[in-house]
């Protein structure tokens, strides 16, 4: 490839010089190639440790001048023929015009520009491609694909010096990451080690040090465990491999592969060390950061961030804290965590004024709002620009109007949106908080009661505060509090959120607030008023609509809250039925899952279905991921999270919780219902609010504040049904005293009988027990063990899918359990590979985790011609693809072009374990209809003629019994389409009947063969038996065979006649060694080599 024209000082130092002319020399690098001796391996050692694009180029051009001693890189190349190709050109098409040249100054000149010229014309071809990846970059992706055998699609993402150690002595090389691959390479003095790990392996990531390994990253897969060291920044290295394993983790649990950012602006300039996908996992980062920060939608894209302070009204302070603006919001956050936050949505956005400096106050910056709130910023560093990318996404904005009055200060700009009295009455105005309503309530039809208002509104009995007395008299005060605060911070989305709000968060919120809070704090309010209509839409298309998501709601829907007056009639379970059958359709991934049921019931109650139904989506979406979906993964992950923070807080009872297995047992209803499900109704909504302000860390410090409470009984409990019980009681006596609802019987209060009258829990006492005791948790740290606990808690899923796959193979297939878990691996990674680099791979071949396990992982017939020419112990040479096809189109017997792990295991043990006959019955049929198409049929009609007349009758008979069997075929699907076209389950019980009693098919059973036929099945044996030790031989009995009549009875007992045949079938083949390549080749488990480089001398 040609370089951009450098300066080199010692051209000859560690190279040979092989071309020569008065202009430019072409040299090899010593070391490379035949020979080189100790120099040579001297050189090789130090281009992998000091020189990381060395080893990429082992040959170059240098531009030389004959007075200075300064020569200047124009090309270099990984082969002799590339290298040759640039000499050639710069021969034919330079030499004859620079001899022209009197000065040597013009020469340089001229080829430096010559060669720019020729860069920025391949630069400007490649364009479309979006390639902006440096030249060092590029050529360590060439020197990682080279190295380790990776294609095209496999992109490098960034790469470090660092040492790997090889039990206790430190291999000095580099570290590639890559979307899918973590590679290493080392070559000291000879020993050259090689690793290569999928991040789909990868079990456990740990950044840490101990006295053998200094501050190191240790990677563990199933088989081994990997330490580097002696990074440069081990942060930025660690951060990176967590990313791409957490993408590796996502794509095993929802199919989803690495998908580069389109949108994302790309630099003027490249960076000069970062790759394209470097920055573009670097802003999804940020992105999932600033999303997660401010609980804004998914679709959120952070455009930047400065530092500034904002000038907090209620104390009277400039808070110094960074700005984030996207292309819907302002956000602030204060340095100090509880100090202030602050979310301003650009549809809320009336002015955008930059005031006059002043030392006081330097580029202050003032944004209004429709709801009459001002917010002044300070200390911007860039303000111009700040001012005028709020501007372009003001403009943006799907309710404003461009060209509005602008208004002006001293010495000031304004950008301001539309306050005319037509933007009233737009369609898409939007209210400023949830206490206003949402467009006259378009959400379903307006004669629904639960359309406008929670149901907790139309089943409340006793509602008036004087009725109630003292607690009244409490929910009045904190309704006080609470608008005394809405008066000092503001209200609505642009409420100013402190320390104050949590403090009255804690206290417990008001029943009449608790629906409009929740949809702030839980940020369900932002994805409701910029979808208007939508949840309607979902109601009117999802009605009437039948899926398993829609039967299993309806089994549920009595199941929630059925203590509760609201869902103890049609009106509550109606509105429940819509919010969650509109949700499955939204989001058919998680559908329906149990105990959605029993959070939504909860959301009904204090908010209109909308409301709910955006709740809802909140929680499954973005603060409860992955909790909802078929293996419940984010609740298990919460769960080791859980165990792990009982080791850490509560150590002494950590042990027997593990000894009692309670932890399991108890973690799943507490975190996937939020305690609604084991606490009564009124304490745990306490604990609800708490969650939509916090999030799960609430949820956490509760848990383990439970425990706690409970240490001493725990800890002489004898089994888990006794600890089950003590922590049942405790939890049934949880009370919330100052409720103002009437008390609901709490279902789960069966386990409260003793002989001791149970003691009442306060909520309010167990939520500040928990903040004072656990409260050093914090959002960051819950991050970074979920990440932690996800590697483990998806490995251990799907090596629970392995066994289950492995447990459903017949026990008559041959293979050993070993033997099938290999090859189960090899299966499941050549699957994966369809997903990293096949870009046209059919979606019928992405894995569906609903299905049953053995379903999840199929391949197609160009995988499965992979797998068969590596592993097949029937090798054909080029016939091999061939028979591979025809394997296929065999075991393929729903016709869908995909085959699972057992039709594949079927198709390996016939080859492998099979008795002679069994072998021969496989080989027989792989030439006969339908694994034999008819175009390899009509291909050996050629040699038909070497055949006698007298066989076409026998050929005759096979044909009209394959039409025989076809009408056959055709009349039962016409039989099924008559049917009702749902089986019902006597069907199903006839073929598992069926599959049980499978009949062992004879030799008489197979149909006969025709001329074509049997010529291919000619051709294949004489293709096996190429290069065997007995090939003439065989061929020779082979021959003999071919001579007889074309009846299966006869071809079968004249082999059995031919001992070397015999022999030759019968021969015992290891599919473990077969395997073993296999996994090399896929790179299924890391591969390490430490081997003496051939060809070196002393």
């Amino acid at each position: 490839m040609w370089l951009a024209p450098e300066e080199v000082l010692v051209a000859n130092a560690l190279w040979v010089t092989e071309r020569a002319n008065p202009f430019f020399v072409l040299q090899r690098r010593r070391g490379h190639g035949k020979g080189g001796g100790l120099t040579g391996l001297l050189v090789g050692t130090l281009d992998v440790v000091l020189d990381s694009s060395a080893r990429v180029a082992p040959y170059r051009i240098l531009h030389q001048t004959q007075d200075l001693q300064v020569y200047w890189t124009v090309a270099c190349g990984s082969s002799r023929k590339e290298i040759t190709k640039h000499w050639e050109w710069l021969e034919n098409n330079l030499l004859q015009t620079l001899s022209i040249f009197d000065n040597e100054e013009d020469i340089t000149t001229f080829i430096k520009g010559k060669i720019h010229g020729i860069i920025a014309e391949e630069n400007k071809n490649l364009q479309p491609q979006g390639d902006e990846d440096p030249g060092k970059f590029k050529e360590a992706e060439l020197k990682m694909r080279k190295q380790f055998g990776m294609p095209e699609g496999e992109k490098l993402v960034n790469y470090y010096s660092c040492s790997y150690w090889k039990g206790r002595v430190p291999r000095q090389g580099w570290l590639y990451l890559t979307v899918n691959h973590m590679c290493f390479y080392s070559f000291l003095l000879g020993k050259e080690v090689s690793l290569v790990v999928q991040w789909v392996d990868v079990t456990r990531l740990e950044k840490n040090a101990t006295l053998l390994f200094p501050e190191s990253i240790r990677v563990d897969t199933r088989d081994q465990e990997l330490f580097f060291s002696m990074f440069l920044n081990i942060s930025e290295t660690f951060k990176l491999m967590e990313q791409l394993a957490n993408l590796a983790m996502r794509q095993l649990l929802d199919s989803e592969g690495f998908l580069e950012d389109k949108a994302l602006l790309r630099p003027i300039r490249p960076h000069r060390n970062i790759s394209a996908l470097k920055r573009d996992l670097d802003a999804r980062a940020k992105n999932e950061c600033y999303r997660a920060t401010f609980r804004l939608p998914r679709d959120e894209r952070l455009d930047g961030h400065t530092g500034c302070t904002l000038w907090t009204p209620f104390n009277k302070l400039h808070i110094p804290g960074q700005m984030f603006i996207s292309n819907n919001y302002i956000c602030f956050a204060s340095k100090e965590e509880d100090a202030c936050h602050l979310i301003i949505p650009l549809r809320e956005v009336t002015i955008v004024e930059k005031a006059d400096s002043s030392s006081v106050l330097p580029s202050p910056l003032s944004i209004s709002t429709k709801s009459k709130m001002t917010f002044l910023f300070a200390n911007l560093k860039d303000r111009d620009f700040l001012v005028q990318r709020i501007s372009d996404f003001l403009q943006k904005m799907p309710s404003k109007q461009p060209g509005s009055s602008i208004g002006e200060r001293k010495a000031s700009v304004v950008v301001t949106t539309p306050e005319s009295p037509s933007a009233a009455q737009d369609v898409l105005e939007q209210p400023a908080s949830p206490s206003s309503t949402l467009g006259g309530c378009r959400s379903i039809c307006t004669q629904v009661p639960t359309a406008s208002q929670g149901l907790l509104k139309l089943f409340q009995r006793n509602s008036s505060t004087e009725v109630l007395g003292a607690k009244g008299a409490k929910e009045k005060m904190k309704e006080e509090s609470w608008n005394i605060h809405f008066f000092e911070y503001g209200r609505g989305m642009c409420m100013y959120r402190t320390a104050r709000t949590r403090e009255l968060v804690l206290k417990g919120i008001p029943e009449g607030l608790r629906g409009e809070l929740w949809l702030l704090f839980s940020g369900a309010w932002n994805e409701m008023v910029t979808h208007p209509g939508y949840y309607a839409e979902l109601v009117e298309k999802s009605t009437g609509k039948y899926s398993l998501a829609t039967e299993e709601i309806e089994r549920d829907l009595h199941r929630s809250m059925p203590e509760h007056p609201a869902f103890q009639n049609e009106l509550g379970i109606a509105a429940l039925r819509r919010v969650l059958t509109a949700y499955a359709f939204r989001n058919p991934t998680i559908g329906y899952c149990q105990a959605m049921n029993i959070v939504t019931s909860v959301l009904l109650l204090y908010g209109s279905e909308e409301e709910a139904f955006w709740l809802l989506v909140a929680l499954c979406e973005r603060m409860l991921p992955d909790y909802y979906n078929t293996r419940v993964v984010g609740a298990l992950v919460d769960q080791g999270i859980f165990e792990e923070l009982t080791r850490d807080f509560l150590p002494q009872l950590s042990e027997k919780m593990q000894d009692l297995g309670v932890i399991s047992s108890i973690s799943l209803s507490w975190f996937l219902t939020l305690f609604l499900s084991v606490m009564p109704f009124e304490s745990a909504v306490i604990i609800v609010d708490c969650f939509f302000y916090e999030g799960i860390k609430v949820v956490l410090q509760v848990a383990l504040a439970i425990l706690d409470a409970n240490m001493e009984q725990l800890l002489v409990c004898s089994d888990e049904g006794e600890a089950m019980t003590v922590l049942g009681r405790y939890l049934d006596n949880v009370v919330n005293k100052q409720s103002v609802s009437p008390p609901i019987p709490h279902l789960h209060a069966l386990l409260t009988s003793g002989d001791d009258p149970p003691v009442e829990v306060d909520i309010f006492e167990l939520l500040k027990v928990s903040y004072e005791k656990f409260s050093s948790l914090r959002a960051n740290d819950i991050e970074q063990m979920r990440f932690k606990q996800r590697l483990k808690v998806i490995q251990s899923l799907e090596d629970t899918a392995k066994r289950s796959v492995v447990r459903a193979i017949p026990g008559d297939i041959g293979f050993s359990i070993e033997e099938l878990e290999d090859l189960y691996m090899v299966f499941k990674a050549k699957h994966l590979a369809s997903q990293y680099w096949g870009g046209s791979c059919t979606a019928a071949i992405r894995r569906d985790p609903s299905l049953p396990y053995l379903e999840q992982y199929r391949i197609d017939a160009s995988q499965f011609q992979e797998l068969f020419i590596s592993l097949t112990p029937w090798a054909c040479g080029s016939h091999t693809p061939v028979l591979a096809g025809r394997m296929f189109r065999l075991l393929d017997k729903n016709k869908d072009l995909l085959i699972n792990f057992k039709e594949f295991v079927t198709g390996m043990s016939g080859m492998y374990h099979g008795d002679l006959t069994e072998k021969l019955k496989v080989l027989y049929k792989l030439h006969l209809p339908p694994a034999l198409s008819p175009e390899e049929a009509e291909s050996a009609l050629e040699a038909a003629r070497y055949f006698t007349e007298d066989s076409s009758s026998e050929e005759a008979l096979p044909q009209e019994e394959q039409e025989e069997a076809d009408n056959e075929d055709v009349r039962e699907k016409r039989g099924e389409e008559k049917g009702t076209s749902p089986q019902d389950y006597r069907h199903y019980l006839r073929m598992w009947a069926q599959e049980k009693e499978a009949q062992k098919e004879t030799i008489k059973d197979l149909p006969k063969m025709n001329q074509e036929q049997f010529i291919e099945l000619c051709k294949t044996l004489y293709n096996m038996f190429s290069e065997d030790p007995m090939e003439q031989d065989l061929y020779h009995a082979i021959a003999t065979v071919a001579s007889l009549l074309l009846r299966i009875g006869e071809i079968l007992a004249s082999i059995l006649t031919e001992s070397v045949l015999v022999n030759f079938f019968e021969k015992r083949v290891d599919i473990g060694l077969k395997i073993k390549d296999q996994k090399k080749v896929e790179r299924q488990f890391s591969t390490s080599s430490d081997h003496e480089q051939s060809g070196v001398s002393g």
